[in-house]
């Protein structure tokens, strides 16, 4: 075997990248930002987790009434159904963004955006 070039594939590969930079400049090509990508799949985690736990919580906690009133189906499936609807509006709240409790509004928003008052209960809070 003769030393004058590289015996593998990826090696010669490697130096024809080296010249095709060197020929436009020598820097390196930008690397895509991954931030959002990693945020989308936090914020997927998130809500998968809240979601299951709600129903896992609701069904244990059906399950303690119902061994401890004796209504043994009935507690565990009532809380279950509830656990699925807390868990779906978990989901909405946090793909929503938002972040207080279920029909309230923030005031700060209310008044930046500029709109007028909706109803009575708004007018007296201005």
């Amino acid at each position: 075997m003769s030393e004058s070039g590289p015996p593998d594939p990826l090696a010669r590969l490697g130096e024809q990248l080296d010249k095709a930079r060197s020929r436009r400049g020598g820097e390196p090509a930008a690397r895509p930002d991954n931030a959002g990508l990693q945020q989308g799949v936090g914020l997927g985690f998130r809500i998968g987790i809240e979601f299951v736990v709600a129903i896992i919580v609701a069904t244990w906690l059906g399950w303690a009434i119902d061994s401890w009133v004796g209504t043994r189906p009935w507690g565990m499936i009532v809380l279950f159904f509830l656990g699925v609807g807390a868990g779906m509006l978990s989901v909405y709240r946090a793909v929503a963004n938002i972040n207080t409790p279920v029909g309230y509004r923030r005031m700060d928003e209310v008044k930046a955006a500029g709109k007028p008052a909706k109803d009575k209960w708004d007018e007296d809070e201005e």
